[in-house]
């Protein structure tokens, strides 16, 4: 009879997420499928699984200008790379003291942490403390610096580091370790699941951010992956408005519903093939804290 429920259980499960995975690669495919697509065909079909007129002007529009979209690649990857790393390493520092019970300011710290989670200074004088006390406008610190710490991520990361027996540091000690080598050398590799999770979080909040751009990047330069094609999806619309607005007529539609779907697959590719590497410890990472025994 176990035997029987084993399998029941194992079929229901397997169907679950079977079904579940179909739900999650549909949307992609419908993506992939409309981003082909001539732009007459969507207006007048909708978007289809399979391109009912093949069509590669969107991507023709998004390639035009090369050099801006490499510039937008690197400027994104590097700012991703450096934020990911350099708010990792202070996310897990922080979490570490907040977790080490013979650190005596450690409720009070924590508590500041999270009072600051409930209320905000609002978005002027944080925008005038970045640019007229940091001097961050048209500067790379200014994506970086934004997104480099989030409290829930301390919060995360503390309880995981919690879970880590006090001994390994008692006995690391009693051999003349310091607190930081304890750190560097026996914690972090302990908290590999929690900082391949929260490395991901940390990773497509930089990744997918364009706001800062928009408040503290004027210079095409420093101009990232998001913010060029939000402005690129923006000049298009411009360009369609006031084709409508002077009665002018196009030879053939403007693609701006298979631009988005283009869009979308240049801007999510790199995180698609970079998840794989990190599946195993962001699963780990997820499942913190649900056994205990």
């Amino acid at each position: 009879m176990k035997q029987m429920d084993r399998l029941i259980f194992a079929a229901i499960g397997y169907v679950s997420i079977a079904l579940l995975s179909i739900l999650c690669i549909v949307p992609f495919i419908l993506i992939i499928s409309s981003s082909l697509t001539e732009e007459s065909r969507i207006v007048l079909e909708g978007y289809k699984f399979f391109p009912s007129e093949f069509s590669t002007e969107a991507y023709k529009i998004l390639f035009k200008y090369p050099d801006q979209l490499i510039q937008a690649y690197t400027v994104t990857i590097l700012v991703t790379l450096a934020g990911t790393l350099v708010g990792l390493f202070l996310t897990a520092m922080t979490a570490y003291c907040l977790s080490r019970r013979d650190f005596k300011w450690r409720n009070q710290f924590s508590f500041f942490f999270f009072f600051t989670t409930l209320f905000s200074g609002g978005l002027v004088p944080w925008y005038l403390m970045m640019v007229n006390y940091l001097h961050l406008k048209d500067t790379p610190l200014a994506l970086i610096i934004p997104l480099l710490l989030n409290v829930f991520y301390i919060i995360v990361m503390k309880s995981f580091m919690s879970n880590i027996p006090e001994a390994i540091v008692e006995s690391a000690k009693i051999d003349g370790a310091g607190d930081f080598l304890i750190f560097m050398r026996l914690i972090l590799p302990l908290a590999k699941p929690a900082l391949a999770t929260i490395g991901l979080f940390l990773a497509l909040g930089y990744w997918n951010d364009w706001y800062n751009a928009l408040l503290f990047v004027s210079s095409e330069n420093l101009m990232p992956l998001q913010y060029y094609l939000y402005k690129m999806l923006g000049n298009l619309d411009g360009i369609r408005k006031a084709m409508a607005g002077s009665g002018a007529v196009a030879t053939t539609p403007l693609p701006s519903e298979g631009l988005k779907m283009a869009m979308t697959i240049v801007a999510s590719g790199p995180i698609l093939i970079a998840y794989p590497f990190i599946q195993k410890y962001f699963v780990q990472g997820l499942t913190i804290g649900a056994v205990k025994g």
